[in-house]
């Protein structure tokens, strides 16, 4: 993954007025943290940032972070964490995790699909996508943004694990190698299509079963005397209960 420039300057406004008056100057407020370094309040120009965003094919985005003032040059990071605004989409904070070129780092990325399966092709089935970010490790030069598998070769019930996806050197699949990714599922038959759909007498059959034990439910008479269990729980209950003022 190319780390992708982008310039910040150190927060010292905090609290939700500040926030504002941030977000109102065309900045966004930001947060950067890491293993070798204490936290530090941030905020970058929003649309410098909103630049970076649009530009990459996920937001697992590396940055060459250079903070103003800094005595570093430039600080490695991953955007950890983005927040948006529920109606317009803006963003409204984000996450920096600083990393080190030399160590590894764990990420989850995006899996895509490439081509047509032979299965949906010639057979008639359907590409299901069962999973749709994967877990990886890696070097942060070496991290990819997405992965793309080219399911073109996958016949009828074929499917691709973790184990079998396509990874870059130096990248690791975490998790079990035997899950599912991709599957080209059979088509049904018209007797399953028949079992699986609930015949039209049989839907009647369950609203009038369902419509007589509604009517056969008799609410309990008014007089009815109630069991002695009842008796003691209601006489329990009247001596916790605090008297009414009159």
């Amino acid at each position: 993954m190319k780390a992708v420039s982008l310039t910040a300057f150190p927060r010292t406004l905090a609290g939700r007025n500040a926030v504002k008056q941030i977000r109102a100057a065309g900045r966004i407020p930001a947060v950067i943290y890491g293993r070798h370094a204490a936290p530090q309040n941030l905020e970058v120009d929003a649309e410098a940032l909103d630049k970076v965003i649009h530009l990459s094919v996920s937001e697992n985005i590396l940055l060459d972070l250079k903070v103003e003032n800094d005595a570093r040059a430039a600080r490695l990071a991953l955007v950890q964490d983005v927040q948006h605004d529920a109606l317009d989409g803006h963003v409204l904070h984000v996450d920096f995790h600083e990393v080190v070129a030399d160590e590894r780092v764990v990420i989850s990325v995006p899996v895509e699909s490439a081509g047509v399966p032979d299965g949906v092709r010639n057979g008639g089935g359907v590409l299901e996508h069962l999973l749709f970010k994967v877990k990886v490790r890696a070097l942060p030069a070496d991290l990819p943004d997405h992965l793309t598998v080219d399911v073109s070769t996958l016949k009828l019930n074929e499917a691709v694990h973790i184990g079998e996806l396509p990874l870059p050197a130096g990248v690791e699949a975490i998790g079990d190698r035997k899950t599912t990714v991709f599957k080209v599922a059979a088509p049904r038959t018209e007797a399953e299509e028949t079992a699986a759909a609930p015949a039209a007498g049989e839907v009647e059959m369950i609203k009038e079963k369902k419509d007589e034990g509604a009517a056969g439910a008799k609410p309990s008479a008014a007089g009815a005397k109630p069991a002695a269990a009842d008796k003691g729980k209601d006489a329990a209950k009247a001596e916790k209960a605090p008297e009414k003022k009159k």
